[in-house]
């Protein structure tokens, strides 16, 4: 007897949902044992789909997604980290959720931690400067260079913050060329030119402060 197409969908969707629970019971049991060293999951924002990373440390990576890039970031993690990288969303809830109040403007600084392991020596050096720009703020690359000791080092900073692993939460899209060029982004130019006017709606809104941890 030939089962009504119905039926066979139905089953079909059953056996789908069984199947995405046991993969997410198999991750999380993963990530309980200590046998993934770089959870990941590819989150949805206003500037297209963002690709997190992060170790036990901290967020190590956010990287802005072109079309076909997911295996490109997945293989870079798995070379410079570990070949041990397992989907695991809910270990990037929180990033999910204070990336969703900044772009909502009810969030003006992360609490998010960082780990460094994708920064080289000089460059953590820029980005921990970087970080201390607050939100609706902008800096020059120059000013950058003389907060961290090296003023005459201002193109060195710039290709510092072109490898920032972890833009939006260090924000590199706050400092701009002297005379109020954007420069460059990682991202590219439209996306920094929309998180600056982000910001500076958000800051001049008068509005509540919003959440700052």
């Amino acid at each position: 007897m030939i089962e009504p197409m119905e039926s066979v969908l139905a089953a079909l969707r059953l056996s789908g949902a069984a199947e995405d629970a046991a993969a997410a019971r198999f991750r999380r049991r993963a990530a309980d044992e200590g046998l993934v060293d770089v959870a990941y999951s590819v989150l949805d924002s206003p500037l297209g789909p963002l690709l997190a990373a992060a170790t036990p440390l901290g967020l190590a990576r956010l990287a802005y997604l072109a079309e076909g890039a997911v295996d490109r970031e997945l293989q870079a993690l798995a070379t410079r980290l570990s070949p041990r990288v397992l989907e695991v969303p809910e270990a990037l809830d929180g990033v999910r959720r204070e990336l969703d109040e900044y772009f909502e403007g009810s969030r003006r600084s992360f609490s998010l931690t960082v780990d460094p392991v994708l920064m080289g020596g000089f460059a953590r050096l820029v980005l921990q400067r970087t970080a201390a720009i607050p939100y609706g703020a902008r800096a020059t690359y120059r000013d950058v260079a003389r907060a961290v000791d090296r003023p005459g080092a201002a193109r060195a900073v710039g290709n510092a913050l072109g490898s920032n692993p972890v833009p939006i939460v260090i924000p590199c899209h706050r400092v701009l060329r002297t005379g109020g060029a954007l420069g460059g982004y990682t991202g590219g130019i439209e996306r920094k030119s929309h998180l600056l006017r982000l910001e500076a709606a958000g800051a001049s809104s008068g509005g509540p402060a919003g959440r700052s941890g």
